[in-house]
């Protein structure tokens, strides 16, 4: 049975290229040299030889404390993990024939949404007679569509789902 694969930079040991190019702790660049030679001076100085770029020709390895190197990378890693953005759809619902204020009311919050850089799904309900005037439903889509056009686009145009007409706007 092969022995479990271990995440992360290779180091001493592992390096099985016989020669690499070598930096020592300062950041000065040492050369080619053999592996084996470059595993002896990195423990002379008391760390280890850790190979940070595989796929150059020849590898490039560091003398580093291999401990303190992936708890750096693990450490940079949740930082960026913590500092992305994730996209969320906000929707908002509306009634075909809504008032002017409502209407206002609802396009802040359409403005804010796309503003903070989320996607806004915008949901028309029909209910009853309201169905066979779809031409209103569409009119206001439209209406929505112009108030926002500088700050964002159409994802999805309007569409009917049921009883319900959907649009989706995304941030420019």
């Amino acid at each position: 049975m092969a022995p479990p694969v271990k995440s992360g930079p290779r180091f001493n040991q592992m390096i099985t290229v016989p020669k690499v190019r070598v930096i020592d702790g300062d950041g000065e660049n040492l050369g080619v040299m053999y592996t084996r030679e470059a595993i002896e001076q990195a423990a002379e100085v008391g760390l280890d030889l850790v190979e940070v770029s595989p796929n150059a020709d020849p590898p490039v390895c560091k003398f580093l404390d291999v401990g303190k190197y992936r708890y750096e990378a693990q450490k940079k890693a949740n930082l960026a993990r913590k500092s992305q953005k994730t996209q969320e759809i906000k929707e908002i619902k509306m009634r075909p024939n809504i008032d002017d204020h409502d209407y206002d009311t609802k396009m802040r919050n359409v403005m804010r949404f796309i503003e903070d850089g989320d996607k806004v799904k915008i949901t028309l309900r029909f209910r009853g007679r309201e169905l066979s005037h779809q031409q209103l439903g569409m009119n206001l889509l439209r209406k929505v569509q112009d108030d926002v056009a500088e700050i964002a686009k159409v994802e999805a145009f309007p569409r009917m789902e049921g009883r319900q007409m959907l649009m989706v706007l995304a941030p420019k």
